[in-house]
């Protein structure tokens, strides 16, 4: 059975890259090379993540973070899991601010858990990336998106393109010069180009869709 390795030569995905699309390698010579990502070579707990993922969404991260440090303090605990959650009931968890709808998503994350549903590292390192997405996506509040997230920046799959995400299309749409943004199905075909690297292509797009003179002189200021 196949391990997969977490992360992958940005070096040589810089390279492949660079030379299989001229016009993202023009881009990707004006950003200059993008570093491995730290989350790849930092252990995780994929059921606290995707319990903090479940309580980011829909605010701002500062928001985000003051209701995480207040369940931690009412679970007496940095985890959360189905054990630590199982301490308090779900008025507490209002308490401490969080929606009723992501109170019933960690009971269901918690649920799912508790039954060995959510694979755990050693799991995930032998798994394909789309069986990942397949175990993880039936819980509640838990969509793609947020599968990809952890697959592209902690588990450091290479081969990974959110084709709903809007910054992705902007990037994509910007790298092509294009009128209107490319719709999910036109960016998977066109990210054919891209593999096996297409988690490398997907961080440049993101910063293709940020970029602007503005930026780039602020930038360029800031080395002298």
């Amino acid at each position: 059975m196949p391990r997969f390795r977490r992360g992958f030569d940005v070096e040589q995905a810089h390279d492949w890259l660079s030379r299989r699309d001229r016009r993202l390698g023009t881009w990707m010579k004006r950003l200059g090379p993008i570093a491995a990502q730290p989350g790849w070579s930092t252990s995780f707990d994929p059921v606290d993540a995707l319990a903090r993922a479940i309580l980011f969404q829909q605010l701002s991260g500062k928001a985000a973070s003051t209701i995480v440090g207040r369940v931690e303090v009412a679970i007496g605990s940095a985890r959360l899991h189905a054990d630590t959650l199982g301490r308090v009931d779900d008025a507490a968890l209002r308490v401490c601010g969080v929606s009723g709808n992501k109170t019933l998503a960690l009971r269901d994350l918690a649920r799912r858990e508790a039954a060995g549903e959510i694979p755990d590292l050693r799991r995930m390192s032998v798994m394909e990336h789309d069986a990942i997405i397949d175990a993880l996506v039936p819980i509640r509040g838990i969509g793609r998106w947020t599968v990809e997230m952890m697959l592209m920046f902690r588990l450091g799959r290479p081969d990974i393109l959110p084709v709903d995400d809007l910054g992705i299309r902007k990037g994509a749409q910007r790298v092509d010069k294009a009128e209107t943004l490319p719709t999910p199905k036109a960016l998977l075909a066109r990210g054919e180009r891209w593999g096996p690297y297409r988690t490398y292509a997907s961080l440049y797009l993101w910063r293709i869709a940020d970029f602007s003179v503005a930026a780039k002189e602020a930038t360029r200021r800031s080395q002298e």
